[in-house]
């Protein structure tokens, strides 16, 4: 189409499913200022240039929640398209390392457990629903 932009092609980001013992799930709620701002969702980002998933999601977990993880599992990956920026959602299941700190919300607004049956009550981003 004459005068059509390309779109860029899909950003990759890692997110993960941290659970603990007794099955629940973290969830971090992004900041006020940032897109999709106080929307729940599975913590992680962007994969940096020659960075691989798995190593961009034990940063950026490290980076946002000062925590170690291990028992990285992938879940199926899809894209996610927002209208002004796609996304690669690459998902992995993990947990805690053993003597991983707490988690600690350094970028998010807060944290919280959740059963799988009270994701629904969490207003979550778009793209981790799917997830």
């Amino acid at each position: 189409m004459i005068g059509r932009v390309p779109k860029s092609p899909p950003i990759p980001v890692v997110a993960g499913v941290v659970a603990d013992s007794s099955g629940r799930v973290l969830l971090a709620q992004r900041p006020v200022h940032k897109h999709l701002g106080l929307k729940w969702e599975f913590p992680g980002g962007k994969v940096e240039a020659g960075e691989n998933p798995e190593d961009s999601l034990i940063r950026e977990l490290h980076e946002e929640l000062g925590v170690a993880i291990d028992s990285l599992r992938p879940l199926p990956r899809f894209t996610h398209d927002y209208g002004e920026v796609t996304i690669e959602m690459i998902p992995f299941s993990c947990r805690l390392s053993s003597g991983s700190s707490a988690p600690h919300p350094h970028e998010h607004v807060a944290l919280a457990w959740s059963t799988l049956e009270a994701l629904d009550t969490y207003d979550l981003a778009p793209a981790d629903w799917p997830v």
